[in-house]
């Protein structure tokens, strides 16, 4: 008999995760070894369980999905790390991918699409809700490589963090980068906390100090 495959599931909505967890673990071969509110709890609940697959929300406090599942994926290549989230613009799933993500569902998926990822995904596949299959095919057809040139500055950014810390260090408030890039407020709220902890600054006038310093802001 095949051993289950063992989950961690993290969201930071404690509805959202109890019913994903009571989803899972109604499945055949599927045991939800953990679960986490954010990024950075994930971090601890995963080294302590070592589960097989990781399921991630990406907008969450403190350290959000994508930066955890870089993190998560750098210590353990092998850990598998399927997204579940309601985000499903370009940019954020390409850097999910590019972070290492292996699957990318959006909430609201059924039971069975769920099942199929997960069992897909601890196989070593390569998993897409069916709305998402063809957008992603076609993203990847014209993306371009995730490189980043020796002398840009903050090579350790994504490039939507450093677009964000370009419009920080030109005077933009949270809310007015959100609605240049039109995503929410708190999808830039934990960008920008991404920057100041991948630039070890104290703050805002400390990354902004950092990134004008670097040429930022001055365009």
């Amino acid at each position: 008999m095949n051993s289950p495959v063992r989950v961690v599931v993290v969201d930071d909505h404690q509805i959202v995760r109890d019913g994903l967890t009571a989803l899972l673990a109604a499945l055949d071969g599927i045991e939800v070894v953990g679960s986490a509110s954010d990024g950075r709890e994930a971090l601890h609940v995963v080294a302590d369980t070592a589960p097989d697959l990781v399921v991630m929300d990406i907008q969450m406090p403190h350290l959000d999905g994508i930066e955890a599942t870089r993190f998560l994926t750098g210590r353990d290549p092998a850990l598998r790390v399927v997204m579940l989230t309601m985000n499903e613009d370009d940019d954020t799933i390409l850097s999910a991918i590019r972070a290492g993500a292996c699957g990318y569902l959006l909430k609201g998926a059924g039971a069975d699409e769920v099942q199929h990822a997960i069992r897909s995904a601890a196989s070593g596949g390569m998993v897409f809700g069916a709305s998402l299959a063809a957008r992603i095919a076609a993203l990847f057809a014209g993306a371009t490589p995730a490189t980043t040139p020796a002398d840009e500055p903050f090579p350790e950014l994504t490039e939507r963090e450093r677009d964000v810390l370009q419009r920080i260090a030109a005077g933009r408030t949270n809310d007015e980068i959100a609605a240049q890039l039109y995503v929410s407020n708190k999808t830039v709220r934990n960008t920008v906390s991404a920057i100041y902890a991948k630039l070890h600054a104290t703050g805002r006038a400390d990354a902004i100090v950092k990134a004008r310093e670097a040429g930022y802001g001055r365009d």
